[in-house]
């Protein structure tokens, strides 16, 4: 089966956090091929964002910040270009009031017929039918 992987749920791959069990299940799935992963190419950007603002947070170590990012590139999802993706997205985030990096993954969905796995709660709130939380647990 194909889904999107956000970031929120590529974070917990490499920081643990309330539903990274849930997010390591799917990784773990997908590495031994019982799924195939796909993200917009912004997908290592915002984790990398994430991984910098979690060390300011003392969350992660300077040290370790990079190599869990460098963990995150050689275990990657296929990455999508998303400049293909931005005219939709873009009316995406202006109907509904969201961030533009969020509609991108749901221009994704889109386009490839398959959810979106995420663990953040204002996308699952605004487009229920393309995403899938990690509480609610893939299938």
């Amino acid at each position: 089966m194909k889904w999107i992987v956000d970031s929120s749920v590529a974070f917990k791959w490499l920081v643990y956090e309330i539903n990274s069990d849930k997010a390591l299940r799917l990784r773990d799935d997908f590495r031994v091929g019982l799924h195939d992963l796909i993200a917009p190419d912004v997908l290592p950007i915002e984790v990398g964002h994430a991984l910098t603002r979690a060390e300011r947070q003392g969350r992660v170590s300077v040290q370790d910040g990079f190599v869990l990012w460098s963990a995150l590139i050689s275990d990657c999802p296929k990455l999508m270009p998303s400049l293909q993706l931005m005219p939709r997205a873009y009316v995406l985030s202006s109907q509904r009031r969201i961030g533009i990096y969020d509609c991108l993954y749901v221009a994704l969905a889109e386009r490839e017929k398959c959810q979106i796995v995420s663990d953040d709660l204002r996308p699952a709130a605004l487009f229920p039918s393309e995403v899938i939380g990690l509480d609610a647990g893939y299938p």
